[in-house]
């Protein structure tokens, strides 16, 4: 007998069908792209680990001490620079900022030293390890505080594998506003399931470097002058750099004050990882931008396509250096009638914003030429001083807000930016060539309005 239970019953169980079909599809098509797999492992699963490289920073050596890995990590005030033209005091570990990577194997045993060469009392917090409560860096929680002068010592075993991080849980807004943290990676004892080709890391960060001055403001929260990568801002930031078809990982880790939408150019990735270890490949998931949340990290991956590609947080404000706050908007405002009435108060003004800031890029290249006394004649034209800022300087110890010159003009960037350079051949890590694209690939005018 059929009735209307029996139709909707039936309904239902069609409409299941339906979306378990379409999950499966959707499933089957993601673990398409991903490398064949027998009894759970890769065909060409490799022992050991591809060493990681840390952009624009280091790795920190260990001694072999009795079957255990002794490292020595010394908290200390340096003097750091974010990009040519601009420093700052600012306090690391072992003469950085962020300290020195820290890379082992699970299962290892590590005793890590810690020195103290502040003028407070410090800890260090290994964020995301699992270990006992009295090594866990909390300082009066868990620990007597490290006073200046002291060296503590820390010792557990390596439970886990992942991408993890350490910073002071000891006054911890100014000493992680001037820069103490760095990052810790725990390989996988039996190797990588799926072989990585490179593997890099990099640590995301905020400072308030104010212009004209040379000390981090640590009480700021968030009106931010300076977006890092490994404390450095574009153009200073290492590129990233592989061989096309290569697997490429990328780990991110985050301890400014803001969630960074990381964006890769060119590629979708797969988004494999986390301070929780390598996920299962079922867990993974295809992405071509992924939020890193604050105290967090995110493990990316691809396979590397030939070309020059941007890599940045999405955020537009943080792809800049050196940004003003509160000022007034001068966006469609002819500043013409007075600018030389500013600038009777404000000797060195430049009027700029009127059709958009990508004038800013002009001052820039004329304040070069200027200093290189390449402006000819131009230096005495009144409309070029007035519009494009010839000669003109900044604050002191202070970045432009947009920077980089690329094989076509401009770049316009700051902060978190940097590229990726992919090449069919051998490629350096600090190569600062670019991409020969091939003919018609480029794009070009067709038309002049």
């Amino acid at each position: 007998m059929f009735s209307r239970r029996n139709l909707l019953t039936s309904s239902l169980s069609l409409l299941g069908l339906g979306f378990l079909y379409s999950a499966k599809a959707e499933t089957t098509a993601l673990q398409d792209t991903l490398p064949s797999l027998e009894n759970g492992y890769t065909k060409n699963k490799r022992s050991g680990h591809v060493p990681v490289t840390t952009l624009n920073g280091t790795t920190l050596p260990y001694k072999m001490i009795n079957g255990v890995k002794e490292f020595h990590l010394i908290a200390e005030e340096i003097e750091h620079e974010f990009a040519p033209g601009s420093k700052a005091k600012c306090w690391g570990y072992n003469g950085s900022t962020p300290g020195p990577t820290i890379e082992a194997v699970e299962g290892d045993r590590v005793r890590i030293l810690v020195t103290n060469k502040l003028p407070e009392h410090t800890t260090i917090h290994w964020h995301g390890i699992l270990l006992p409560s009295g090594m866990d860096g909390v300082g009066g929680l868990n620990q007597p505080h490290i006073k200046p002068g002291e060296t503590f010592e820390y010792e557990f075993t390596l439970k886990q594998h992942g991408t993890h991080m350490y910073h002071p849980h000891a006054d911890e807004m100014v000493q992680l506003g001037v820069g103490m943290m760095g990052m810790f990676i725990i390989h996988p004892k039996g190797g990588e399931q799926v072989p990585i080709d490179r593997d890099y890391c990099f640590m995301l960060h905020n400072w308030a470097l104010h212009p004209g001055t040379y000390r981090p403001d640590p009480s700021i929260m968030v009106d931010f002058d300076l977006w890092t990568m490994n404390s450095k801002v574009f153009p200073a930031i290492d590129p990233i750099v592989a061989r096309t078809g290569e697997r490429v990982r990328i780990r991110i880790a985050n301890l400014s004050m803001w969630n960074h939408p990381m964006h890769l150019h060119g590629h979708q990735y797969w988004v494999t990882g986390s301070d929780g270890g390598r996920w299962p490949q079922s867990a993974w998931r295809p992405e071509v931008t992924e939020i890193v949340a604050v105290g967090q990290t995110r493990d990316i991956e691809f396979i590397a396509i030939p070309g020059d590609w941007a890599f940045h947080c999405h955020m537009s404000h943080h792809t800049m250096n050196a940004m003003g706050h509160g000022i007034a908007n001068p966006l469609g405002v002819n500043q013409s009638g007075i600018a030389d009435k500013v600038k009777s108060l404000l000797p060195g003004y430049v009027p700029m914003g009127e059709s958009g800031m990508a004038e800013h890029s002009e001052h820039l290249a004329m304040a070069v030429k200027a200093a290189k006394g390449e402006m000819g004649d131009m230096k005495d034209d009144k409309h070029a001083v007035m519009h494009h800022g010839a000669g003109f300087d900044g604050p002191r110890n202070t970045l432009p807000m947009m920077t980089g010159e690329g094989p076509f003009g401009p770049i316009e960037m700051g902060g978190m930016f940097t590229v990726v350079k992919i090449r069919d051949g051998k490629i350096k890590q600090k190569d600062k060539g670019w991409y020969n694209n091939p003919p018609g690939t480029v794009a070009k005018r067709i038309k002049h309005i």
